[in-house]
């Protein structure tokens, strides 16, 4: 049984912690987490499990758990694209009117799907029952 609120407070103290190191640094091992925070091996892994998902950390097995450099995202420039391609052909008005509701009474085609109520649901179900029955099905 877990206890996400014990999780969440190393969580949010290793954060602390690591928001006052460098890059680099590394972090106190899961023995010194657990005895120092008073919790378990599982809460503590837990917690740095959330801390690398986020990209606060990286572990390195055998070597330990360190702070991790800050990642930048290049921006790509894409305005050439506009000026290759011009602007978008879609016209929003014509995806509008296929995706709003279709008048009471008609079916709608725009979708690809078949009404539900036009479904042969219970023959097939009928089918798949009586092929499960037989024992060559």
């Amino acid at each position: 049984m877990s206890d996400d609120s014990s999780v969440q407070r190393v969580a949010t103290a290793l954060r602390r912690r690591a928001a006052v190191l460098r890059p680099g640094d590394k972090l106190p091992s899961s023995r010194a987490l657990i005895a120092e925070l008073g919790v378990g091996p599982v809460t503590v892994q837990r917690a740095l499990d959330q801390l690398v998902a986020d990209g606060t950390v990286q572990t390195r097995p055998g070597a330990g758990t360190f702070v991790a450099r800050p990642t930048t995202t290049a921006t790509t420039d894409t305005a050439w694209q506009r000026v290759a391609l011009g602007d978008s052909p879609v016209h929003t008005a014509g995806v509008e009117r296929l995706l709003s509701p279709p008048p009471a009474g008609a079916l709608p085609m725009a979708t690809g799907y078949l009404d539900p109520g036009l479904l042969p649901s219970a023959r097939l179900a009928a089918a798949l029952a009586g092929a499960a029955r037989r024992l060559d099905g």
